[in-house]
């Protein structure tokens, strides 16, 4: 049976879809999805340096395309996507060490409050009190979070996840790996990528 290796970062809204959608993908082929939390910045920092150069000069059309393709995909998801007034790009590092506490469906949960305080709100998630709300949302303790988030532990869990995605060739959120028994691992990148990897499940199952 292949595995699904999801890397990700809250601060994506491309990767909110991908969040989303990989989840009915993977149970209609029975595949449990390796959830790996990491810091996108830091991959940018390493490895996509351009990311910042598009940012700060941006071309009209293609921006504008931009947002036509991603309110289209939100439709098609069922999801309300809107770029936060206030802050953009806003610092998850405090929700993603939290993540990397979490597991199955503690994890799913507080991502999914997570991207749907951003994404949807325009809720800034960086500062403690909303990481403590958000825990609330997913209906985990906020103090024993926090403290996970703020933990020697989860830090450096966060730095081997986002290293690990980098050496796997990642350059950005969100990649996908499935990986097989005696195949090697076959890298997908970005929510437009899971009919590829629907497919790529579909051959390995």
């Amino acid at each position: 049976m292949p595995h699904l290796h999801f890397y990700f970062d809250v601060s994506s809204p491309w990767t909110y879809l991908a969040f989303h959608n990989v989840q009915p993908l993977a149970a209609r082929h029975g595949v449990v999805i390796d959830w790996r939390p990491i810091l996108v910045g830091g991959v940018f920092n390493a490895v996509n340096q351009s990311v910042y150069e598009n940012r700060a000069n941006p071309v009209p059309a293609k921006a504008r395309w931009h947002g036509k393709s991603m309110a289209d995909w939100a439709r098609l998801a069922g999801l309300t996507i809107r770029f936060p007034p206030a802050v953009f790009p806003v610092n998850s590092v405090t929700v993603m060490r939290a993540l990397c506490a979490l597991e199955g469906d503690d994890l799913v949960r507080l991502s999914r409050a997570a991207f749907e305080a951003y994404w949807a709100e325009g809720v800034d998630i960086s500062a403690d009190a909303a990481v403590e709300d958000l825990a609330r949302r997913a209906g985990l303790d906020p103090a024993v979070v926090l403290a996970a988030a703020r933990s020697p532990e989860m830090k450096a869990k966060l730095r081997a996840n986002t290293d690990e995605l980098i050496v796997r060739g990642g350059f950005g959120s969100p990649t996908m790996f499935v990986v097989q028994a005696g195949a090697p691992d076959d890298f997908y990148f970005g929510n437009d990528a899971l009919p590829l990897v629907d497919a790529a499940l579909a051959r390995a199952g």
